[in-house]
């Protein structure tokens, strides 16, 4: 019999194979089954070596100390807040940002997540913080309007925490309260 056809091998002519109709149906599905198992183990190689890659790559920028630093100095100075209800609710939608009174989410530790956290908290605290009520701030009597507007609190953090997402009964109420409170001229 003579030897198969394959790299190092010499050339043989199918009149050498005496070979009837169904071995050749046979010899076609194992050179297929034996060319996708190939290629499929190839992707999977490819997959894990994208996938330890990714894994070192996170596991690098964990190493990063930006992001965690979770400063929550003290409060110097609060508004006079017009009532109570307008304090509660700007507690719940906006204090974790701007306010010195952050509770920090277990993902505010996990690189990147931590950067996006901690840059927006001192983004929205440099802008507005009701903390430190003792500084000016050029923004502040755009409270009332950016709540109704639904730029604050921003999407994202109203996906991320629900207690933020007002009805809008309360997105109007802290929209007031926000303007009495920082005495903007305003109407809601």
């Amino acid at each position: 019999m003579p030897e198969p056809v394959g790299p190092g091998c010499r050339k043989v002519t199918y009149a050498a194979w005496p070979l009837r109709q169904l071995d050749v149906v046979r010899a076609a599905k194992v050179l297929y089954l034996t060319g996708m198992q190939s290629s499929l183990s190839r992707w999977v190689r490819r997959i894990a070596i994208v996938l330890g890659v990714l894994i070192l790559l996170f596991g690098l920028i964990q190493l990063i100390p930006y992001g965690r630093t979770h400063a929550n100095p003290p409060t110097v100075m609060e508004p006079a807040w017009d009532s109570p209800r307008t304090r509660e609710l700007a507690v719940r939608a906006c204090f974790d940002c701007h306010s010195n009174q952050t509770t920090w989410p277990w993902y505010a530790d996990v690189a990147p997540f931590s950067w996006v956290v901690e840059n927006d908290v001192n983004g929205a605290r440099d802008t507005l913080n009701f903390s430190e009520w003792n500084r000016t701030y050029d923004l502040a009597e755009q409270c009332g309007p950016s709540v109704v507007s639904h730029d604050m609190p921003p999407f994202k953090y109203r996906m991320a925490h629900p207690r933020a997402d007002l009805t809008q009964e309360e997105t109007i109420e802290l929209a007031r309260g926000l303007n009495a409170t920082v005495g903007a001229r305003g109407r809601i």
